[in-house]
């Protein structure tokens, strides 16, 4: 550290977003799906790719791209000073806007464009779908096995069930709440509202899991703006991050502490808030059971209580803590990274008053989001704000 203080923007602002639909067959490439995305970003920020410095985008297994932002920038006309790709699973999509801000905040950059998107569903055949998403397993213990992705969340949800003396119901009542989310959501997959009884009646997928417990696959994309600039109040500030990465296989996982309470914590005391401050949140969901875990984990709900609380309205629109206001990666969709950014996309729209039908009475001020990669392996966690007082603020950083 050196005598030389140079000022830098304390706060990075997400100034523009995008979202497609998600679904099945959309009609279009992975690399089309992020660059519709991309596109509705740059004009809600109100600017071109052209006045992009840096692009981050994130993996897609559609493309095995070596060089993914470099891909996209391309694609959309953008000639960025800096591009680099990310890839950690579920939570690439928020580490990226994590990194993004970080970029902004240390004055290495100041319009970033940061995307995903993935023809998940059209793009690749069931088995090649399952046998790449199973690599997260470890490669003798566990995907030499036979495990996958569904496997190895049922491992979870049968310890969480045992130790919490808990049944499959309580997990039904979060698919529920987030099915109704998104039946007001016109871009969601899917939209009819379901019951208890019709989660507890699906398909097997892996015991104790069934069908509606788990997410869909999905074609999709998503992007954001990130920028030192306040876009005239429509900008939302990103007052908080937070990473912790614990372990990779869930073999070697500590049940009791996955990492999402550290990450959290890091973005909430740097954001100088507590839990009881949020307004709104958006918290990964590719199983239900994944979702109970990190509402405990980090402490909107006590410890085998994320059901009951579904079941009360906790999660409702008019509940305590607004949850996945689109529907989650359960029924919005689920299209890899993309899947994971629609959660800050809707807590934006929200934040901003853009919501339409989906739209909090009480408009929100600040938004929690979390997002986990692999099996509960990667989290990273975001605090934003409307708040006026963060939008001109600045900070000395002596360096």
């Amino acid at each position: 550290m050196n005598d030389t203080a140079q000022r830098f923007p304390e706060t990075a602002h997400i100034t523009g977003i995008g979202l497609t639909p998600f679904g099945k067959n959309l009609g279009m490439s992975a690399l089309e799906l992020q660059g519709v995305a991309s596109f509705a970003a740059l004009d809600d920020a109100g600017i071109t790719a052209r006045d992009l410095d840096t692009v981050i985008a994130g993996y897609a297994t559609t493309i095995q791209h070596l060089m993914p932002a470099n891909l996209l920038a391309e694609y959309i006309g953008a000639k960025p000073n800096k591009a680099f790709g990310m890839s950690i699973g579920g939570a690439t999509g928020i580490g990226m806007v994590a990194e993004a801000a970080r970029l902004v905040r240390r004055g290495e950059a100041e319009t970033v464009l940061v995307v995903g998107g993935e023809n998940r569903s059209s793009g690749q055949s069931r088995d090649t779908a399952i046998s790449t998403l199973a690599q997260v397993g470890h490669s003798t213990h566990e995907v030499a096995l036979g495990a996958n992705i569904p496997a190895y969340y049922a491992l979870l949800a049968s310890e969480y069930l045992h130790r919490h003396g808990r049944a499959r119901e309580d997990f039904a009542h979060l698919a529920v709440q987030m099915r109704g989310h998104a039946s007001t959501h016109p871009g969601a997959q899917f939209t009819k509202p379901s019951t208890v009884a019709d989660v507890l009646a699906a398909p097997a997928v892996a015991e104790p899991l069934g069908l509606l417990d788990c997410c869909p696959v999905s074609d999709g994309g998503a992007a954001f703006v990130i920028s030192n600039r306040t876009d005239s109040g429509r900008g939302v500030a990103i007052t908080g991050t937070g990473q912790a990465n614990r372990h990779q296989h869930i073999s070697e996982a500590d049940f009791r502490d996955f990492g999402a309470r550290e990450s959290s914590q890091q973005a909430l005391d740097e954001a100088g808030i507590g839990l009881s401050d949020i307004d709104v949140l958006g918290v990964y969901d590719s199983f239900t059971v994944t979702l109970a875990i990190l509402l405990e984990e980090i402490g909107f709900a006590a410890p085998g209580t994320a059901g009951e609380m579904a079941k009360a309205g906790e999660f409702s629109a008019c509940g305590r803590y607004p949850l996945n206001l689109h529907g989650g990666l359960l029924s919005y969709g689920h299209s890899g990274v993309a899947g994971g950014m629609a959660h800050l996309v809707e807590v934006v729209t929200q934040i901003r008053g853009e919501a339409g039908a989906r739209q909090l009475v009480d408009r929100p001020r600040r938004g929690f989001l979390h997002a986990d990669g692999g099996v509960l392996s990667a989290h990273v966690s975001l605090v934003v704000d409307s708040a006026p007082e963060f939008q001109q603020r600045t900070t000395e950083v002596s360096e």
